[in-house]
C-alpha cells in the first residue's frame, strides 16, 4: 500500500472519527428553533420561511460519484501493486524465471513510484488534476494490458515499472484532490471515502485475482483490471469535476520537516515496518506453495484481508487518542503472525490463524504512520508525508530484493524469521518515541 498526498492538502490521509467533520442531514435540512424549544416544521417540510427570517442553507453534501471514481482509482493503483503477490508460481512458469525473478516485479514497481513520485509532482504541479489523473489511469491500462500479454521477462519488468510510476502520479494527488471536491467541513470525510480503496483492494481484489488467475490464467486477472480501468476512465471524464493546479508556493518543505523534533522515528519506523512485511507479503504464495499450501493461497489472502478491514475499522475508531498504544499493538500482532509461521507452519490450522493476527495487525498501520508524521511534522506536514511516501516504496523495493535472495539462499522459511527480527528495533523505536513521534498522553487531531 502506497500513500503520497498531494501537496495541497494540509493533512492528507484517511480521517478517524471524531475529526470535526460535519455529517449532513437527511435531506439537507436543518432545524430552526422556535418559541417552545420544537423545530420549525416549515424547515422540515423544505416549505418558505417566514417573513423577516433569513432562509435556511441546505447543509452541504459530498459529491459521492466524483469521491467513489477516486476510490476505484485507489483500488486499481492499490490492487496492481498487490496483485502479483497472489500470482506469483503461475507468473513464473509463464516468464521462464524462478519465483524470486518474478518477485522482483513488486520491487521495480515500488521502485518506479519511489524514484519519481516527488520529482514528477513537482514536475506537473501546475498541471489540472483531472488530466493529471487521466494521465495516470491511462498508464495504469497500458502498464496492466502489456503485462498481460507479455511473455518476456524484461518486458514485463518494464510495464511493471510504467505501473510504478503511473502509481507516483496518482498518489501525488488523490486525497488532496477528493479534499479540494468537497465542501468546507467535509474534506475528512471525503479523503475518507476516496482512501477506501486501499482496504476494499486487500481485503477482496487481491484474493479475487488469485482466485481467477488459478481457475483461468493470470493473464487474465490483470486484463480484468484493465478493463476496470478503461470504465473508469470514462467515469472520471464524465463525473469528477476539474480542479486547478497548485501554485509553486505550495510545495511541501522536506529537510525542513525532517528537522521536526518525532519526524525521524516515524520515519525510521515507517522504512523497517514495510520493510519487514514486504519480505513476506511479496512472496506469499511462494511461502505457501512450499508448504504445500498452494492451493489455498487466494483463502490465505482472504483472511488477511478481512482482518485488516477490522483493524482498519478499530483503528479509525480510536486512533484520536490512542496512537502510540495502537502503533505497538500492531506491531506485536505482526511479530505474534511471525513466530507462529515461523513455528507451526507445519499446521495449516495455524497458517490461516496467522494470517488473521497479521491482518489484524498490519491493516491499520498506513493510516497510524500517516497521522504520526501528520502530527510530528506540524506545519511541515506536507513534507513529513512526503518524504514518507518515498521511504514506503523505497522499502517495499527493498524488500522485494531481500525476500527474493532469502528464497535462493536459505528458502522460504526465513521470511517469519526476517520479519520478527526487522519488527525488534521498529518496536523499540515506538516505544522509546513517547515525547515526540508516537506521544503518550497526546490526542491525535
Amino acid at each position: 500500500m502506497s500513500t503520497t498526498p498531494d501537496t495541497s492538502a494540509t493533512h492528507p490521509g484517511t480521517p478517524a472519527p471524531g475529526d470535526g467533520t460535519n455529517i449532513p442531514a437527511p435531506g439537507g435540512a436543518t432545524d430552526t428553533p422556535v418559541p417552545g424549544g420544537a423545530p420549525d416544521a416549515s424547515a422540515l417540510r423544505g416549505a418558505p420561511d417566514a417573513p423577516g427570517r433569513e432562509p435556511a442553507s441546505p447543509a452541504p453534501k459530498l459529491p459521492l460519484l466524483a469521491l467513489l471514481a477516486l476510490a476505484t482509482a485507489v483500488f486499481v493503483t492499490s490492487l496492481t501493486e498487490t496483485l502479483p503477490a497472489g500470482l506469483l508460481p503461475a507468473m513464473s512458469g509463464d516468464l521462464g524465471v524462478g519465483a524470486s525473478a518474478t518477485g522482483q516485479t513488486v520491487t521495480v514497481y515500488a521502485l518506479g513510484t519511489a524514484l519519481t513520485a516527488i520529482p514528477l509532482a513537482a514536475a506537473t504541479a501546475g498541471w489540472p488534476r483531472k488530466r493529471l489523473l487521466l494521465a495516470s489511469m491511462t498508464g495504469f491500462a497500458v502498464a496492466n494490458t502489456v503485462t498481460a500479454v507479455s511473455s518476456l521477462y524484461a518486458l514485463t519488468m518494464g510495464a511493471r515499472f510504467v505501473a510504478g510510476v503511473a502509481a507516483g502520479l496518482a498518489w501525488a494527488l488523490l486525497a488532496g484532490y477528493a479534499r479540494r471536491l468537497a465542501p468546507a467541513g467535509l474534506e475528512g470525510r471525503a479523503i475518507a471515502v476516496a482512501m477506501a480503496g486501499i482496504p476494499v483492494a486487500l481485503s477482496l481484489g487481491v484474493p479475487a485475482g488469485t482466485y481467477l488467475g488459478g481457475v483461468t490464467d493470470w493473464r487474465v486477472a490483470f486484463l480484468v483490471v484493465t478493463g476496470l480501468t478503461l470504465v473508469l476512465l470514462g467515469w472520471i471524464a464524465a463525473a469528477v469535476p476539474d480542479r486547478p493546479g497548485q501554485r509553486s508556493g505550495e510545495r511541501p518543505g522536506m529537510l525542513r520537516a525532517l528537522r521536526m523534533p518525532g519526524v525521524p522515528a516515524v520515519l525510521f519506523v515507517t522504512l523497517v515496518f514495510v520493510l519487514a512485511h514486504t519480505v513476506l507479503y511479496a512472496y506469499v504464495a511462494a511461502f505457501l506453495d512450499d508448504l504445500g499450501l498452494g492451493g489455498s493461497t487466494d483463502l490465505v489472502l482472504l483472511e488477511f484481508g478481512a482482518a485488516s478491514l477490522v483493524s482498519i475499522w478499530i483503528v479509525g475508531a480510536r486512533i484520536h487518542r490512542e496512537l502510540r498504544r495502537l502503533t505497538i499493538g500492531g506491531t506485536l500482532l505482526v511479530a505474534l503472525a511471525a513466530a507462529v509461521l515461523g513455528v507451526l507452519a507445519g499446521h495449516a490450522l495455524f497458517v490461516h490463524l496467522a494470517a488473521v493476527l497479521w491482518g489484524l495487525g498490519w491493516g491499520g498501520v498506513p493510516t497510524l504512520l500517516q497521522t504520526a508524521a501528520g502530527e510530528a511534522g506540524g506545519d511541515r506536514a506536507d513534507g513529513a508525508q512526503a518524504m514518507l511516501v518515498t521511504l514506503w516504496n523505497a522499502a517495499m523495493a527493498a524488500g522485494g530484493v531481500l525476500g527474493g535472495v532469502l528464497l535462493d539462499t536459505t528458502g522460504s522459511g526465513a521470511f517469519p524469521w526476517t520479519l520478527a527480527v526487522l519488527l525488534v528495533p521498529v518496536l523499540v523505536v515506538v516505544v522509546r518515541a513517547r515525547t515526540h513521534g508516537f506521544p503518550a498522553g497526546r490526542t491525535a487531531a
